[in-house]
């Protein structure tokens, strides 16, 4: 079945990674193409002697020339095949028990559920969907149908990455696939939390489904503790810490359309040990220690700081500058979360600088737990890009 598609040839001693399940081909391991395919066109990745190695969807306009989904030669990319991995990532949400109404849940996470590209998530009875491959995005309506079969939403509305249309010539707009547009904004239920999502208007998708359990961690050990949030968005850390006990808690992010729903959810709850800032945090921060604050836990979830190569080193800088100023605040015995979503830093990377910032200001610094996203965030060993968001706890003595 294989000799039916355009074929993708890989240089000599390129195959590697892929038989390895790396799904993706870069345009530097390409030797030819043969069969003029179209963009978004199902087409079989060959070794340089033309021996199968996967199947996949090719786009001439990306960096990665074919993002790989099966390593079968007997099996096409149709509509069963994208049926099956659905099901098959619905299905362990839902043996997780993450799923259900009331609930926010990744239903299906791109690489880490082998459908490189695509990214679902489920809020209550609504699922936003994100496309970062041409070739899946060419398939919306198939997914979208397999998605309604299976969950039988109110909605499906898609959201679109920044800078991914140009990356892969994706010419999408945010707004409903099915159903109308949300109506308003959406509670979800967090380890006993209630939490308001903007579906529409929200960061990513709405929310960080990634940190749940890494918030109800921070949250067990700030009990009568002082707590500064840094990039709190709608209060993730911030108030589980505040509900779970902390004497006082401060939320920082430079967002105000964040923090105003940080507000509104703290109200939800009936928090009154919480209260947000619009600042710079970086400038915040160093406030702060010109002040002599002290806190008894500190969090730092920032943005991606590396989106290429290029910039791990200013980002690596920029956690070397964060972590300082986190150790300076903490009080002996303090809490330090400190969290990366660059996937290009690696969490031996994070370590060296947090050992480096530990020697720079003369603090003993005891690792804790090296903790990764939630489980509906499932990282796929043959690509540990999927491992991407690091937290690390450490004790400040």
């Amino acid at each position: 079945m294989s000799d039916m598609l355009p074929r993708v040839v890989l240089l000599p001693k390129r195959a590697r990674p892929f038989y390895g399940r790396h799904p993706w081909v870069f345009a530097g391991a390409v030797g030819a193409v043969e069969g003029d395919p179209a963009d978004g066109a199902e087409v079989d990745l060959v070794t340089n002697t033309g021996v199968f190695v996967a199947r996949g969807l090719f786009n001439g306009q990306s960096k990665i020339r074919v993002r790989l989904l099966s390593w079968d030669a007997d099996t096409r990319l149709d509509e069963e095949f994208f049926r099956k991995k659905i099901l098959s990532a619905i299905g362990l949400r839902d043996r997780l028990g993450l799923n259900g109404p009331g609930k926010g849940c990744r239903l299906v996470f791109s690489e880490g559920d082998g459908l490189s590209g695509l990214t679902v998530d489920h809020y209550d009875r609504w699922l936003v969907v994100q496309f970062t491959s041409l070739g899946l995005a060419q398939r919306r309506d198939r997914i979208v149908g397999i998605l309604e079969e299976a969950i039988r939403p109110e909605g499906v509305y898609l959201r679109t990455e920044k800078g991914i249309g140009q990356l892969e010539g994706l010419p999408l707009v945010d707004g409903p696939l099915s159903g109308g547009p949300p109506p308003g904004r959406i509670i979800i239920e967090e380890h006993g939390l209630k939490v308001l999502i903007d579906l529409a208007e929200g960061q990513k998708t709405g929310y960080y489904l990634d940190q749940r359990d890494n918030r109800q961690e921070v949250a067990r050990l700030s009990g009568g503790r002082r707590v500064l949030d840094a990039f709190c968005y709608s209060g993730g850390f911030g108030l589980h810490a505040a509900r779970a006990g902390a004497s006082e808690v401060i939320g920082v992010d430079g967002s105000a359309p964040a923090l105003a729903l940080a507000q509104e959810n703290a109200k939800l709850n009936e928090l009154e040990n919480i209260t947000f800032h619009k600042a710079d945090v970086f400038d915040d921060l160093e406030q702060r220690v010109g002040r002599g604050e002290k806190f008894g836990v500190v969090v730092l979830d920032p943005p991606k700081f590396a989106r290429s190569r290029n910039a791990v080193g200013d980002a690596l800088k920029g956690y070397n500058r964060l972590q300082t100023m986190a150790l300076r605040l903490l009080e002996p015995d303090g809490i330090l979360a400190t969290c990366c979503c660059s996937g290009l830093i690696t969490q031996d990377m994070l370590e060296e600088q947090l050992a480096n910032v530990a020697a720079l200001t003369h603090r003993d610094v005891q690792m804790l737990q090296r903790r990764g996203p939630s489980m509906d965030h499932p990282v796929a060993v043959g690509c540990l890009e999927t491992h991407y968001l690091k937290c690390l706890l450490a004790r400040v003595v």
